[in-house]
C-alpha cells in the first residue's frame, strides 16, 4: 500500500490509500477517487516533499496553536509557570485536528459503504459460491457482497478472484 497526497480542483489536500501507483490511477481514471470534503472527482497528485522542521518553525507552529486556542470563545489567555512544557496548546491543537481527521474518516467510509451497497447485490453467506462461479464464468458478472471469513478470503485471492473489505461502523436505523 502507499499514501498519496491528493488535491481537488477546488485545492482542498486530502491523503489516500492505494496498492499501487497504477491503482491509482486507474481509479482517478474511472472516477473513483473523490474529495471526501467537496465529492470532486476531478483529483491529482499533490507534490509531496519530505518534511523536515526547524528549531524555529517548531517555536511558530506552538504561538500559533497558542492563538487559536486563546482565541477560542470561553478561553480565557493564560500564563503558564516557567517549568511547565509549552507544548500542551500544540497537543491541544493536534488533538482537535486528529478527531476532525478522523470524523472525515468516518464519513468517507459511510459514503464508501452506501455507494457499494448501492451498487452491487447481497448475497450473504453464499458470497464465497457466488464469487467464484462469476470468476469462471458460470454466474452473470456482477458487483456482489456478502459474508466471508477471513480463510476463505485467503482461498478467493490465492485463485486470483479480488475481494475487498470493508471497514464495519455503526448501521443507519432505516
Amino acid at each position: 500500500m502507499i499514501v498519496f497526497q491528493l488535491t481537488c480542483s477546488d485545492a482542498h489536500e486530502f491523503e489516500a490509500w492505494f496498492r499501487s501507483s497504477d491503482s491509482f490511477e486507474q481509479q482517478r481514471a474511472a472516477g473513483d477517487v473523490e474529495c471526501p470534503y467537496c465529492g470532486d472527482v476531478h483529483v491529482m497528485k499533490a507534490p509531496m516533499a519530505p518534511n523536515v522542521v526547524t528549531s524555529r518553525q517548531k517555536s511558530a507552529v506552538r504561538e500559533q496553536a497558542e492563538t487559536q486556542i486563546n482565541d477560542e470563545p470561553g478561553n480565557e489567555p493564560r500564563s503558564q509557570p516557567v517549568n511547565q512544557s509549552k507544548t500542551q496548546p500544540s497537543d491541544q491543537a493536534a488533538e482537535v485536528r486528529a478527531r476532525e481527521v478522523a470524523e472525515q474518516i468516518l464519513r468517507a467510509v459511510g459514503k464508501l459503504r452506501d455507494q457499494v451497497e448501492e451498487s452491487t447485490d447481497d448475497v450473504g453467506d453464499k458470497f464465497v459460491d457466488e464469487a467464484r462461479r462469476i470468476h469462471y464464468g458460470e454466474a452473470e458478472e456482477r458487483g456482489i457482497r456478502g459474508v466471508a471469513t477471513d480463510q476463505e478470503a485467503s482461498e478467493l485471492d490465492e485463485e486470483g478472484i479480488d475481494v475487498f473489505r470493508l471497514p464495519t461502523g455503526p448501521r443507519k436505523n432505516s
